[in-house]
């Protein structure tokens, strides 16, 4: 059936193509000087000194490539991490960005979204709305974009903080006559996922006749929802391959103990001598498997983990394979331009973004234990008290019941995520006296956004109310529904409304002049200097007091915060010998809040033969600290699901207090104290042109980062407990009360790799021309310290919980065209690594466990035909050969993806694009 299917997409790929004409070449065009993202200096756009992978919107169509998201697989630099909307979607884990839910983010070298520089033409915008950590690719109108320049390099020296890892420039047209349309869709084959975009563009005036130019593009995107049960792969219940939920809170809820409830603080079984602590009747009976999703605790995959005493007799539920994969989304941008020539050396622009984005985060009900101390108890004489006295003899059927359940009364969680980015800018650019080469710009950018509760939430003390009456049935599965005064009763107790909302704004002045300076024997001496003028603010707050409704999401409010930035700074580009070229920048930022800081880089280029060119970099890099970082609010916050004290469970092994501790608070925040991130950095390459029509690019990078800005999580607090014992308050009998978690500055990072790229291009018999490239990033290492004193440990090929550092990456194409009709088949592959170990490798794993995640490689087929007047149609097919992501049984609660991982890989499987471009005049 797959095989069938297939034959019938790559069928309609072939209908496109009709009779092919003879290809017509056009004149070269003329040498221009522009100016390439990493120099401020204009010059022809030859590779020389400095790594860019250029990417164009032919490219992307090609691909299929709808939003900025999916663009940034297409860049093997980029980390692979949980900055997609899928990881974002999540309330997993410590480690989880509780306000970035519907935003995508960019993280060149895995150094983190705040570690790349996100511009528009060449200027910054505003970072999101809510988290204000870096740029939602999502606020990019992609359609709109003239090329993607990456510079893989550090930056600092030319564009100031966020520049360590590198530099993503979206470069949008700028002048353009007439009037065009785009459609484009991508529909899966297994149903769920399709994503559909509408673009129109239109301009007119010309700059050399007329002497302006006004043009605009308008875009809607709409992303459909994708859900697990959609997918076979997404199946959270493995346990002989070493995958199962780590979760008791189940939709048939299992029994707790308590003091002054029905088990007492604990229960024996006969002939047993331990005291347990958990107990369910579908569990006690084997059925556990009887209700959808729900299955018996794997207790031997995670006896270390969560204690044996709450898990022997209790259910699981699979909440990772009843996730939602692909978010519901839609995108509104629109961009305008507005140029006038003043002279043929001088223009002057206005240029404004709009973007609108909406999105659904949908996470599976509520997770409640109840207690006493909350009225929550199911009352004694209630009309579905579950009596466990037949299973277990001390069961006492005059108290009341704890019980920890799955609260699918309520519905999914569900939160609506707006988010409104705008900029505005004037400027000017040119030459003046037809020799220096000016621009100066001034722009205003901000970015709101918001969070609505829409389903899945309650009021606590309305819910604990009706929860404490005995109304609704905890131990009634979704199959067999509630009464109508239950489900009556939680709607009364739902809370709609808005939840949070927050906002960034960035006003800049800047400028800067270039031009030749003087003469060399070599050739001249091209320099720049500059100005940047910053003013940043970050503001959040709570709509709802958020301690008030039933597992709300978000952080502690924060008052509304701002610091200027003011920067000089200055490059040199000096022809030492003809073959020797030596590029020398330097900047000074002086941040009102956090002080000063200068960073020099030197970068060269030696070309001994016009086929070999050498290249190479060394420079200092900082990164400021956010605003979040700095002062977000204190947070308290809950490890669930019988977290170990690694000190008190040694010397009181079995006691739940140390050893199975069922819910943890901790504290996170803001650190007003934190330090800039500071970097050493450097890259080593060659370019090798043995002919016109093949090139070689390898450069090997090297990265050391001083006071990286961290999120500790609570997790590496308790598993650094001798080490870190300041940050775990105890009682005064030794028990834990909280843990301090929360941003610090980390000892150290150090990275190393190499990217290699290759082009090739040529004829073929019967005048077809072929071309072929490929883009691949080798990692070499990865280690960091999260504390002083800690060794630094490596992470390239091994599981972990916020990145994957991946040994090989690669995205390669091959095209084949003549006349209007070519073909292009791409390759995107995924190394493979070590996988979590179960039981976080305390005890031997099951004999069908798997330590190694398999490798990713999808392929991808395109036909485009152009021969049609004023028409461009492109049909694809993705993921060609329908492979599902490889199987990792890694621990749902740390990261998202059930028996699958969204950082590696795509979950729609193979999919059907179309894109049609027409031009109406």
């Amino acid at each position: 059936m797959k095989l069938k299917k297939l034959a019938h997409m790559i069928a309609l790929i072939g209908a496109v193509s009709p009779a092919l004409a003879q290809e017509v070449q056009s004149p070269p065009a003329a040498m221009q000087r522009v100016e390439i993202t990493g120099s401020s200096i204009r010059r022809i756009n030859l590779e020389g000194a400095l790594p860019v992978q250029t990417i164009t919107l032919d490219q992307l169509d090609k691909q299929g490539i709808t939003n900025a998201e999916q663009l940034m697989t297409l860049i093997s630099a980029n980390g692979t991490g949980a900055d997609n909307m899928t990881s974002g979607n999540n309330v997993f884990g410590a480690d989880a960005d509780r306000v970035s839910g519907g935003g995508s983010f960019a993280s060149l070298r895995g150094l983190g979204p705040s570690g790349t520089l996100v511009l528009l033409n060449g200027r910054r915008i505003s970072g999101y709305g809510m988290s204000g950590k870096a740029v939602d690719l999502n606020s990019i109108p992609l359609a709109a974009i003239s090329r993607i320049e990456v510079l893989k390099d550090g930056a600092s020296a030319i564009y100031g903080t966020d520049a360590v890892g590198g530099v993503i420039n979206f470069i949008l047209k700028t002048d353009y006559e007439g009037l065009d349309a785009n459609v484009s869709g991508n529909f899966t084959q297994h149903g769920g996922g399709a994503t559909r975009r509408l673009t129109i563009s239109g301009g007119t005036g010309n700059l050399e006749r007329d002497r302006w130019n006004v043009m605009g593009s308008l875009t809607h995107d709409k992303n459909q929802r994708l859900d697990s049960s959609q997918r076979d792969f997404a199946n959270g219940y493995q346990p002989l391959r070493g995958l199962s939920p780590d979760t008791t809170g189940t939709p048939v809820a299992n029994q707790l103990t308590g003091a002054g409830s029905a088990l007492g603080t604990g229960f024996k079984m006969p002939n047993d001598t331990n005291t347990y602590l958990q107990a369910g009747l579908l569990s006690l009976q084997g059925k556990c498997d009887s209700v959808e999703g729900m299955s018996q605790y794997a207790t031997s995959l995670w006896k270390n983990v969560t204690s044996p005493l709450r898990s022997t007799y209790s259910c699981a539920y699979d909440y990772g394979g009843d996730y939602v994969i692909q978010l519901p989304a839609e995108r509104t941008n629109a961009v305008g331009r507005a140029t006038f020539q003043v002279n043929p050396d001088n223009r002057i622009y206005v240029e404004g973004l709009l973007a609108h984005n909406r999105s659904l985060s949908i996470l599976t009900p509520a997770q409640i234990s109840t207690t006493l101390a909350s009225g929550t108890a199911y009352p004694v004489g209630g009309p579905y008290y579950q009596d466990l006295s037949a299973y277990i003899p001390s069961f006492d059927k005059t108290k009341p019941i704890l019980y920890k359940w799955r609260a699918w009364p309520l519905g999914d969680r569900t939160q609506q995520n707006n988010s409104d980015t705008v900029r505005m800018l004037v400027a000017a650019d040119g030459t003046i006296a037809s020799k220096w080469d000016y621009k100066l710009g001034l722009s205003h950018a901000a970015s709101r956004s918001t969070t609505d509760l829409v389903d899945g939430y309650a009021n606590s003390r309305a819910i604990n109310a009706v929860l404490g009456s005995g109304i609704v049935n905890p131990w009634a599965s979704p199959a067999q529904g509630q009464t109508q005064a239950a489900m009556d009763a939680i709607e009364a107790a739902k809370f709609y409304g808005r939840l949070q909302h927050g906002k960034t704004t960035l006003t800049q002045l800047d400028g800067s002049v270039s031009g030749q300076i003087f003469d060399l024997p070599a050739g001249a001496v091209s320099g720049a200097v500059g100005f940047d003028l910053r003013r940043e603010s970050y503001q959040f707050a709570q709509d709802t007091d958020a301690t008030q409704i039933l597992l709300a999401p978000g952080n502690a409010n924060q008052a509304r915060v701002a610091r200027n930035i003011k920067a000089a700074y200055a490059e040199l580009v000096m022809p030492v010998l003809k073959s020797l070229e030596l590029q020398l920048a330097i900047r000074r930022d002086d941040y009102s809040v956090i002080g000063a800081t200068t960073n020099p880089k030197v970068a060269f280029s030696y070309k001994p033969t016009n086929w070999l060119m050498f290249r190479g970099s060394a420079n200092k890099g900082f990164l400021a600290p956010s605003f979040v970082q700095l002062y977000s609010g204190r947070l308290n916050q809950e490890l669930p699901n019988g977290v170990s004290d690694p000190v008190g469970c040694a010397t009181h092994p079995g006691d739940p207090r140390y050893c199975a501790i069922e819910r943890l608070d901790y504290f996170s925040g803001g650190n007003p104290g934190l330090r800039p991130e500071t970097s050493k950095q450097g890259t080593l390459g060659l370019i090798l042109e043995p002919g016109k029509n093949f090139s070689v690019s390898l450069d090997y990078w090297a990265i050391n980062i001083k006071d990286r800005i961290l999120n500790r999580t609570p997790q590496v607090v308790l598993a650094n407990a001798e080490a870190l014992g300041e940050y775990i308050h105890r009682d005064a009998n030794g028990i834990i009360e909280y843990v301090d978690a929360g941003w610090i500055n980390a000892a150290g990072l150090k990275t190393r790799g190499a990217d290699l790229g290759l082009r090739g291009r040529g004829d073929l018999p019967g005048g077809f021309r072929w071309n072929a490239s490929l883009d691949g990033t080798w990692t070499q290492s990865y280690q960091f310290a999260e504390f002083d004193g800690q060794a630094y440990k490596e992470y390239v090929g091994n599981f972990y919980t916020r990145d994957l550092y991946l040994r090989w990456k690669h995205n390669a194409t091959f095209s084949v065209s003549k006349g209007d009709w070519s073909v292009l088949l791409s390759n995107l592959y995924r190394n493979g690594y070590k996988d979590q170990l179960p039981d976080a490798g305390k005890s031997a794993p099951p004999a069908g466990f798997d330590p190694t995640v398999p490798s990713y490689t999808t392929f991808g087929l395109s036909g485009t035909y152009s021969g049609i007047k004023n028409t461009v149609i492109t049909v694809g097919i993705q993921n060609l050969f329908d492979r599902d992501p490889p199987f990792t049984a890694h621990n749902v609660d740390e990261v998202v993806g059930a028996g699958w991982d969204p950082r590696v890989a795509d979950p729609r499987g193979r999919s059907l694009s179309f894109n049609v471009r027409y031009k109406f005049f």
